[in-house]
């Protein structure tokens, strides 16, 4: 089963872009700006060659972001889980999830959450977002009706569960990235 979506909604989603690459000319070359941007037009994790391109960035983070590309599948299983463990209902029939492809369509967005954040780092950029595509994503998630208390719980997970998989001394470090996605989806209304 598809969703059947708004005119509306259908105008908000190519807007609805929260990675932001500007600004970053003066920490990136443009070439190192356009494999972010391939990336992220092409809604896709950076690659192994993308990496080991960026030579702007601590070679640290860009590790970390290569962990958490591929423990994603792990890190978003984890995220939903705790997601449904809090909302036990909200997959069920009239919950918030409910027909089975909006809970996926709310899966998919955990995933391209983390995509989005493993730019930040990889890129050493805790100021990845776009403020106007967070914009048009608090739209089309009003258009929706997408439960934010339980994006954020979501995200919440994505961030633990992510740090988990990571040396303790970096958490500090790289907790900022996911703090300012998660603030920024509590901000929506």
């Amino acid at each position: 089963m598809t969703l059947q979506l708004s005119e509306k909604a259908k105008k908000l989603i190519p807007k609805a872009r929260i990675v932001s690459f500007a600004g970053w000319e003066n920490s990136h070359s443009p070439a190192e700006i356009q494999l972010f941007q391939a990336a992220d037009d092409a809604g896709r994790y950076l690659e192994d060659e993308d990496l080991l391109k960026i030579a702007a960035s601590e070679a640290e983070f860009v590790k970390i972001a290569q962990l958490l590309r591929d423990l994603a599948a792990d890190i978003v299983s984890e995220s939903r889980e705790k997601v449904l463990a809090q909302f036990p209902n909200i997959a069920q029939p009239g919950g918030e999830l409910y027909p089975p492809a909006r809970a996926e369509a709310c899966w998919r967005d955990f995933w391209h959450f983390l995509r989005c954040i493993t730019y930040g780092i990889a890129g050493n950029r805790p100021d990845f977002t776009s403020d106007e595509g967070l914009h048009y994503m608090n739209l089309l998630y009003q258009e929706l009706q997408v439960p934010l208390r339980a994006m954020v719980l979501g995200l919440e997970g994505i961030k633990s569960a992510s740090l988990s998989r990571i040396d303790a001394g970096d958490r500090e470090k790289l907790a900022p990235y996911f703090d300012r996605l998660i603030d920024k989806l509590r901000q929506f209304s």
